[in-house]
């Protein structure tokens, strides 16, 4: 009985035909997240910002949604709570211990914020009553904070760079090279997502982008495999035929393995408001690196020193306009 098939085992799509138009659409992603990153910036979120922290116990199992509820109508910018322990009395009942971190108002031209700070600390103790024992309170500054963010974008921009050695070192030079811009692309055109849509950017935001690099340059070594083991067998084949037959071999798995991913992802979304801001970034990261590694990895190659540049191509563009 055979398979039931939904989509081809391989494609005849000629890429590279339309990589003009997918670099002029790639171009305007490009463009507008420049622009939204150097007029709006990011909304950053407490970890980027500093705000104040404080870890409540209960004699019973918290119920950290109407807890969320509660600290949220306060009105405080921004308000994060999560279950902590793992050992301990937090354990004795499960879940009677809660972190909770907020984003205080900044304190008007003139003022302390250090008073500021603690009139947070007093409306969150007021508003949830004295059935918890607040075991410790702090301020993290905006200091801290602000070496938080340059040593998250330190280590993404580490992680995009050992990725393109890892890669030239495994293939060549140049694949090094179109991995670089490739998942460089992917991840600065995500944090301009973020930027153009005002979701919450913070420590989750850059976990966040290290996955989508990971996730791209594994779509794109695929791709590049690929074009080398068809370079091996078919030595004489021009480039541009030798990117298309590659990208098509492996568009159905390519595209199995996004929808895959995708569906994986999609339960998040109700998962409250700092998964929601994870998964829809993840979404958007995973079209965007199924894209690049299409239209901007492969067809890099095209314009590569000895892997595109000494190739004659021209007949076989002619052939395929």
């Amino acid at each position: 009985m055979p398979l039931l098939r939904f989509i081809p085992e391989t494609t005849n799509v000629n890429f590279v035909k339309y990589r003009y138009a997918a670099f002029a659409i790639d171009g305007l992603l490009m463009v507008v997240a420049v622009i939204s990153i150097l007029w709006y910036g990011f909304n950053l979120g407490i970890d980027f910002t500093g705000g104040v922290l404080m870890e409540v116990k209960a004699k019973q199992t918290i119920d950290i949604g109407k807890m969320r509820a509660d600290v949220d109508s306060l009105g405080f910018p921004e308000s994060q709570l999560q279950y902590f322990g793992g050992g301990g009395e937090c354990d004795r009942p499960v879940n009677s211990c809660v972190m909770i971190r907020v984003q205080p108002k900044e304190a008007t031209a003139g003022g302390d914020q250090n008073q500021a700070d603690q009139a947070v600390v007093q409306a969150v103790k007021a508003k949830l009553g004295s059935n918890y024992e607040y075991r410790r309170t702090e301020v993290v500054g905006p200091k801290v904070s602000g070496e938080l963010l340059n040593d998250g974008i330190i280590a993404t921009i580490l992680a995009v760079a050992m990725i393109s050695i890892y890669v030239a070192v495994r293939f060549e030079w140049q694949y090094g090279v179109g991995a670089l811009i490739a998942t460089g692309h992917d991840v600065f055109v995500t944090a301009g997502f973020y930027s153009v849509m005002g979701l919450d950017f913070n420590i989750n935001t850059v976990a966040a982008l290290l996955l989508l690099a990971g996730y791209s340059i594994n779509d794109t070594v695929v791709v590049f495999d690929r074009i080398r083991e068809n370079r091996r067998k078919y030595k004489r084949m021009p480039l541009v035929d030798m990117i298309n037959l590659s990208t098509n071999q492996i568009a159905t798995r390519t595209t199995l393995v996004s929808v895959a991913t995708a569906m994986s992802v999609i339960p998040l979304l109700f998962g409250g408001h700092v998964l929601q801001n994870f998964s829809i970034a993840i979404l958007f990261g995973i079209v965007v690196g199924t894209f690049s590694s299409t239209y901007v990895a492969s067809m890099l190659l095209l314009y590569m020193p000895e892997v595109g540049g000494k190739t004659d191509t021209s007949k076989t563009e002619e052939a395929t306009a």
